[in-house]
């Protein structure tokens, strides 16, 4: 049985330089990069027993935010890029995502696979979510999905292919 909890709201405050977390814990971020296809974002995760740090993009039109978590030494990565089904909104210098549930994991040249189906489910019995974001949320996943398949499993060669030429740190 999945947990059940309401969708994840993050917030990417670029004039302070802070995220601040699903859980309202604020984050100091290093970089904040804005192109006009999204926002990309390099902060510490702080805590996490896996994850050292983080690379996001967020990407309004595809309703996405691809990842890229850095592992602390020695624990191995079971995904190159991870991508949360999201919705982004923007005011000003202040960027908003509210996550769908369900997510991309994707190993680059070899495959990706959907998760958290369950989740959604879920949530959308619960009341969490209504019928046409779940609908969208899925309409996303099968899109991205078909796009990464079909540029050989991976994610940037599909965004480039969009006109999308994300810059990652460790890429």
């Amino acid at each position: 049985m999945a947990h059940i909890h309401p969708p994840k709201h993050e917030l990417f405050d670029v004039a302070a330089g802070t995220n601040t977390d699903p859980k309202g814990q604020v984050r100091v971020v290093d970089e904040y990069r804005e192109e006009p296809y999204g926002l990309y974002m390099a902060r510490p995760v702080v805590g996490h027993p896996r994850i050292a740090y983080l690379e996001s993009w967020l990407l309004p039109e595809l309703g996405i935010r691809a990842n890229d978590f850095w592992h602390h030494e020695g624990d191995p990565r079971e995904w190159d890029t991870y991508v949360d089904i999201v919705t982004v909104t923007r005011d000003g210098d202040r960027w908003h995502t509210v996550d769908h549930y369900l997510d991309l994991g994707l190993r680059t040249g070899e495959g990706v696979e959907v998760l958290d189906i369950d989740e959604l489910t879920a949530a959308m019995l619960a009341g969490l979510i209504d019928g046409p974001t779940a609908e969208a949320a899925l309409a996303t996943t099968f899109t991205a999905v078909d796009g990464i398949a079909a540029h050989g499993h991976d994610l940037t060669a599909w965004l480039t292919s969009t006109g999308i030429t994300p810059a990652w740190r460790r890429r």
